[in-house]
């Protein structure tokens, strides 16, 4: 029990560990009000392995910590990446896997953005909201499929 335990933790680590990798190397893309972060991709890994929901939550927030230091994005990004990562581990399509994190974001981050640039509307929310899905349906999506193809097809998960 206890060495299960110890495994689920070292691979919440790995993930938490190369989201920020990931984050720094598309960096140029992955700050500011509409992201592609290629780390993002990693948020199919909860279809494959639960254990990485916890190491995606992590991964953000530090990736938020080095790279953007805005509290409230440190709290409202790194908890729409933890739910959209829960969500994703209960899902049993993988095509469907990629659409709770992409949601959640959609919905959340757009506060984030209103509150740094101070316009509080429906329009704005709108924007910022289709800005983010854009973004993420490129991040998640289509890097995201590609890798979930890629870890089916190379039976390196057991599903």
């Amino acid at each position: 029990m206890k060495n299960t335990r110890i495994r689920k933790l070292v691979e919440a680590a790995i993930v938490a560990a190369l989201y920020v990798v990931l984050t720094f190397v598309s960096k140029p893309l992955s700050i500011g009000y509409v992201e592609v972060r290629f780390s993002e991709a990693l948020c199919i890994l909860p279809y494959f392995m639960p254990s990485s929901v916890w190491g995606l939550f992590a991964g953000c927030f530090i990736s938020n910590i080095i790279f953007n230091g805005s509290i409230l994005d440190m709290i409202v990004g790194s908890l729409a990446t933890l739910i959209g990562a829960f969500l994703a581990s209960k899902i049993k399509y993988k095509w469907l896997c990629p659409l709770p994190t992409v949601l959640s974001n959609t919905l959340l981050i757009p506060i984030v953005i209103m509150k740094y640039s101070e316009t509080w509307s429906v329009s704005a929310y709108l924007t910022a909201a289709a800005g983010v899905f854009a973004s993420e349906v490129a991040s998640v999506y289509i890097l995201g499929l590609i890798l979930l193809i890629v870890l089916d097809k190379k039976k390196i998960f057991k599903r």
